[in-house]
Order: C-alpha cells, then sequence, then structure tokens
C-alpha cells in the first residue's frame, strides 16, 4: 500500500485589518471550519495610510484569536499576495463578501489569482449582523471618540495614544 501523506489546507486571509473588526474575527473563524490552518496576512497597501501601527494590528488579531492561535498564523507581507501565498505554501485565499460590490472586485481579483498564481479563492459571505462593519467606518468612530464596543473584537481597545 503507498504512503499516502495528506498536505495541510493553509489559506490566507489578506487585509490592511487597520483595526480588525467583529468581521474579520467572524471569516476567520469560520475559514478554519474549511482549513487546517489560516494566516492572516497584514499587506502594505501603497494607496493607503494606516491609521495604527502594524505590531499593534498583530498584536490586536493574536489577542482576537488567541484561542486558536495553533491554527491561526498573523504575518505582514509587501507585494502581490499570490507570492506570499506561494512562499507560506497556501493554495487559498479567503475573502469576506459584504455587498454585491464586494463580489464585483473579488471576482476579478480572483479570477487574475487563479489565472496567474494557481491560487483559489474562497469567498464567504459576511454575517448579516456584520455587512455594515469595515475597517473605515471603526477608524471613522474612533477619531470622533464614538463607542466600538461591539464594532471590534472582544479584549482590544483602542485608545487615543494610538493615533
Amino acid at each position: 500500500m503507498e504512503n499516502f501523506r495528506k498536505e495541510p489546507r493553509i489559506a490566507v486571509f489578506p487585509g490592511s485589518f487597520d483595526p480588525i473588526t467583529v468581521g474579520h474575527e467572524a471569516i476567520i473563524r469560520r475559514a478554519l471550519t474549511l482549513f487546517d490552518k489560516v494566516i492572516v496576512a497584514i499587506g502594505h497597501n501603497t494607496a493607503k495610510k494606516s491609521l495604527f501601527p502594524l505590531e499593534r494590528r498583530i498584536e490586536w488579531i493574536k489577542t482576537a484569536l488567541q484561542d486558536k492561535s495553533d491554527v491561526v498564523e498573523v504575518q505582514s507581507f509587501t507585494g502581490l499576495t499570490i507570492d506570499f501565498c506561494k512562499k507560506m505554501n497556501a493554495r487559498f485565499i479567503v475573502r469576506g463578501l459584504r455587498t454585491s460590490t464586494d463580489f464585483e472586485f473579488e471576482y476579478s481579483t480572483g479570477q487574475v489569482n487563479r489565472q496567474i498564481g494557481g491560487i483559489e479563492t474562497v469567498l464567504l459571505l459576511t454575517d448579516p449582523q456584520y455587512t455594515h462593519i469595515s475597517s473605515g467606518i471603526v477608524r471613522d468612530i474612533f477619531l470622533y471618540g464614538g463607542a466600538l464596543e461591539t464594532l471590534i473584537p472582544k479584549g482590544i481597545k483602542l485608545t487615543t495614544d494610538e493615533k
């Protein structure tokens, strides 16, 4: 009988996570039901300036998912997501969909990623209670001193000294 070794199913969940939201956390937890490991990949987006430092974003993601530290890894990267996936031996990219606009963008990007990199994109529909939440909205509420408790994972505190 042939010695069969199953390759682990590794997925990358890329984003800026500036900051992580409860919607991001929910997508990561759902992705873990499909994959053996999820790498949360904080990409450097040259078109956007981050509000929060990279180190804090990494810390927040690890805090939000501390109960899954054996199957969730947090990394930062620059360059193309497909190149990062190959470096990490990941064959899948996970993306969350909140709206039809998200679908159009993710569909096109997913097609290109598969065509030029052989990386499959798995699209997960955002839980209805989180469709209105984005990092941009959280940043705006933070900057104006609004309440964030229902928008960011438990255990994470954004404070003005992090601006």
